[in-house]
């Protein structure tokens, strides 16, 4: 356990595993307190919470669905029962992918895919405002496909360039707040949602795209996200950081 977040209170998404597992943990390494949501699996992020506790740290866990239309809302009310008038951190990290030729998508891809990657985390930052204050850091989920084309991901791509553009509009309104904004940008990251990254086609894949020539494990991101958490990023907002090996240099 470190203290460069001792006494702050942080919230992850999708925190029952991958980038969220880990970001999840990371937090609390540094001493944060951490809200552990999830939308399915309980017992994953009971896991994680145990993790935390039995490393000396503390988590709950809050489960919301954020595919439904008032996911974020019923979240958000659920958290500022818990903080009462301040949450230090916000990590916006749920989020959906579907990998199909831009012919076969249907509009229910689409929707559920805006719906989980922009529209929960638009709203959660709306919602989370009112405790939201001086030294609050929110990080947001972006990808290397924002900006880069990576295969069949058209509307995920999309999805993740609407999210670089929240980051700036966010970070100019919540500046004079005391708020700070940013995203990180993954790239190919070794978890339930990039499979292919643990065969052997895949890391040749993979290592064709990158500088360094390793496949990114969450931890890789989840130690950018407690930075950009961090004091240490105090004057960093309105920025997307590529945390992606040097993918697509």
């Amino acid at each position: 356990m470190t203290d460069t977040l001792s006494g702050k209170t942080a919230l992850v998404t999708g925190a029952s595993r991958g980038i969220g597992r880990a970001t999840a943990l990371a937090l609390a390494r540094a001493g944060a307190q951490v809200l552990v949501h999830y939308g399915k699996n309980a017992a994953e992020a009971n896991a994680v919470v145990k993790e935390i506790g039995d490393a000396g740290g503390r988590a709950q866990a809050l489960a919301a669905d954020l595919a439904a239309a008032d996911g974020a809302h019923k979240l958000a009310a659920d958290v500022r029962r818990i903080v009462g008038d301040h949450l230090d951190i916000l990590v916006a990290n749920a989020g959906v992918a579907k990998q199909l030729p831009v012919e076969d998508y249907t509009v229910e891809d689409f929707d559920n895919l805006f719906a989980v990657n922009v529209r929960a985390p638009f709203f959660l930052v709306q919602q989370l405002i009112p405790v939201l204050g001086k030294g609050s850091s929110v990080i947001l989920l972006s990808s290397l496909a924002a900006h880069a084309n990576v295969g069949t991901l058209s509307a995920y791509a999309a999805t993740k360039g609407a999210i670089d553009t929240l980051v700036k509009h966010f970070a100019a309104a919540l500046g004079e707040r005391g708020v700070r904004v940013n995203a990180v940008a993954p790239g190919v990251v070794e978890t339930d949602m990039s499979r292919f990254a643990g065969t052997e086609a895949g890391r040749d894949i993979v290592f064709g795209l990158q500088a360094l020539k390793r496949v990114a494990q969450p931890d890789d991101i989840a130690d950018a996200i407690a930075f950009l958490a961090s004091d240490a990023a105090r004057w960093v907002t309105g920025d997307t950081l590529r945390v992606d090996g040097g993918s697509k240099l």
